[in-house]
């Protein structure tokens, strides 16, 4: 059968031979599981995914999301596989089973979301967006908050979102203007208005908890004066019934590029001055609690472009095998010589090695940074514990970004090797690469996530943090050395990190400096070329676990598999890593033109 959406082996391959995580098993939380069941839930998933879900996608795009009196109507093909998303418990998958979830490892739970979310993110964001709304809640609620709402969100009951950008604020949240005044009962009435909402309104859950930004009236100005609150769709009663609709609505569904079976909307709050919310965690410290949803939603954003890529480039290489156009190179004289698959064509082969690669390595990267949040609940030391709990902070901003943009530049690399017939609707690529834009524009753009990385968490633990993970990749590149078929590229990577090391010791100064605005105006291209170093570590461990294998002389079934594991990593070191260095070069160089640059020197206005 050929592979949509993920490889199978290539997930087992990560989970179990590079990041080990059937020693989670050892300890008395996962005690239950064992490799075979780990293996079974995401066959399951996969299973799921593609029968149920992948069926929903290109439908699903081309019905969209209608406002239909004032209620927004998700495609109508989503109905029943979200009915059966919800029944087979696949809201909560690592959260405790009396509150709704299966249990399992964060990592197992983004190996499986690769076919649930995977399949068709527009349905899964009505599907899986409600997690970060139960765990803020399960986090800074009260006791009785945790009672009404977590059971019902995590088991997919009811719905979730995050109401945090406004048309006059958008990243600047601090700027918001929806406000919270104090009621008698102890709740608060809030006025407003919030634009790009996702899942915002819809029908597939009885109930929405909107958790939203406000400022109750006389808090300070900007983020210190920031609350957050709970505010249903329908209230809720003393006994957990539903009561009256509350004063919160879709005015609007945004008319998008991409995702349209996902229902983005204008959201009013109190046009009838109705609208009644709670006050989630202590007043004026919206942001602290906001903060732990958007983490976890820029990692999911990550996960969500790396996706992408890996269904269009498993499309494109399908397709590569099957498309016959072309005389093979070495016949390219010859007129009577057959046609061949294009598969065969030196740039083709190119362009497959080339998503290749990015999948593979974002997919180590994705799983890796969920499997941090399981090595640090299960940590036997402090030490321990705090190192991964530094690889988390440290690698988020990088995974989201980085993910989005090359998860994008594979769908377009895989709209390339179609030719024309990418360009068009008869093939899924065009609507990937629609789909997929979104990421990089999700939970704060690049720069955003850059100057987090630069000013916030390079320098957490005076460097420490960013010291520990060189030390992490140099471990590889020394195991590496140790292997004569990978010397050259464990070099190569090595020559890369050490220039890593020196550019953001450069980069550093300068954000301290007074070029502080020209060390920012070179954040991004930072953090990709940061991110290359990452996907190169772990294509190099990759291609050390494999030769390990081949060495220990694998089934013949797999030894394809393995060697491919070897050129993957050696076209990454020769090709890709060459071009970060020199982008490093650039980066050092630290070029002020664009913050020079006068205003009116851009264009006439």
């Amino acid at each position: 059968m050929a592979q949509t959406v993920a490889e199978l082996r290539d997930i087992s391959f990560v989970l179990f031979e590079q990041l080990g995580i059937e020693k989670m098993t050892e300890n008395e939380k996962y005690a239950d599981f064992n490799r075979k069941t780990f293996e079974m839930i995401v066959k399951e998933a996969r299973n799921f995914g593609l029968k149920e879900i992948l069926p929903t996608y290109t439908e699903g795009d081309r019905e969209g999301v209608k406002l239909v009196d004032g209620n927004v109507k998700p495609p109508e093909c989503f109905r029943r596989p979200f009915k059966l998303f919800m029944e087979a418990e696949y809201a909560a998958m690592t959260e405790d089973p009396e509150i709704g979830g299966q249990g399992l490892p964060h990592v197992m739970s983004s190996a499986a979301n690769e076919y649930l979310s995977g399949s068709n993110f527009s349905f899964a964001a009505y599907s899986t967006l409600g997690h970060g709304t139960g765990k803020m809640i399960e986090i800074y609620g009260t006791e009785e908050q945790k009672a009404t709402y977590l059971k019902n969100i995590y088991t997919g009951k009811w719905g979730g979102t995050m109401l945090l950008t406004e048309p006059d604020a958008g990243s600047d949240v601090g700027a918001l203007t929806t406000t919270a005044t104090r009621n008698e009962d102890g709740s608060f009435s809030l006025t407003g208005n919030k634009i790009f909402i996702t899942s915002g309104d819809h029908d597939l859950t009885e109930n929405i908890i909107h958790p939203v930004l406000a400022r109750i009236e006389g808090a300070p100005a900007g983020t210190k004066g920031i609350s957050l609150f709970l505010v249903p769709k329908f209230l809720v009663n003393e006994d957990g019934t539903l009561g009256e609709r509350n004063d919160i609505y879709c005015t609007s569904v945004e008319e998008k590029m991409g995702i349209h079976g996902s229902a983005t909307c204008s959201m009013t709050l109190g046009a009838s001055g109705k609208c009644k919310g709670f006050l989630l965690g202590d007043e004026n410290k919206g942001m602290r609690v906001m903060f732990h949803m958007m983490n976890e939603a820029r990692l999911g954003v990550g996960h969500q472009a790396f996706m992408h890529a890996s269904t269009a480039y498993l499309y494109a290489l399908g397709y590569a095998r099957e498309r016959i156009q072309g005389r093979s190179l070495e016949n390219f004289a010859n007129h009577d010589a057959p046609s061949v698959p294009i598969i065969e064509h030196p740039d083709v082969r190119r362009m497959l090695l080339d998503m290749k690669s990015y999948v593979e390595g974002m997919r180590s990267f994705t799983h890796y940074v969920a499997a941090c949040f399981d090595w640090i609940e299960l940590a036997e030391s402090e030490e321990e514990k705090t190192k991964y709990n530094g690889f988390a902070d440290l690698l988020t901003p990088i995974l989201k970004t980085y993910n989005s943009n090359i998860g994008f530049n594979v769908c377009v690399e895989a709209m390339q090797l179609y030719g024309g017939a990418g360009y068009t609707k008869d093939y899924p690529i065009e609507q990937l690469a629609r789909d997929c834009k979104i990421a990089s524009i999700y939970e704060g753009t690049d720069g955003i996530q850059a100057m987090d990385l630069l000013a916030r968490k390079m320098p957490m633990n005076e460097g420490q943090v960013f010291m520990n993970l060189i030390q992490e990749i140099q471990g590889i590149i020394a195991k590496a050395r140790e292997i004569e078929a990978l010397k050259t590229i464990a070099d190569k990577l090595d020559e890369a990190v050490n220039k890593l090391s020196a550019t953001a010791l450069e980069l550093g100064k300068n954000a301290m400096s007074a070029k502080f605005k020209t060390a920012f105006a070179h954040s991004v291209p930072f953090l990709m070329a940061m991110g290359d170093v990452i996907i190169g570590w772990l294509l190099l461990w990759r291609a050390t676990v494999a030769s390990d294998q081949l060495e220990a002389g694998a089934k013949k079934k797999e030894i394809s598999f393995y060697e491919g594991q070897l050129k993957t990593a050696e076209y990454f070191m020769q090709t890709i890593i060459p071009t970060t260095l020199g982008k490093m070069d650039a980066i050092a160089f630290g070029c002020d033109a664009a913050i020079n640059i006068a205003d009116e020197s851009f264009g006439e206005k």
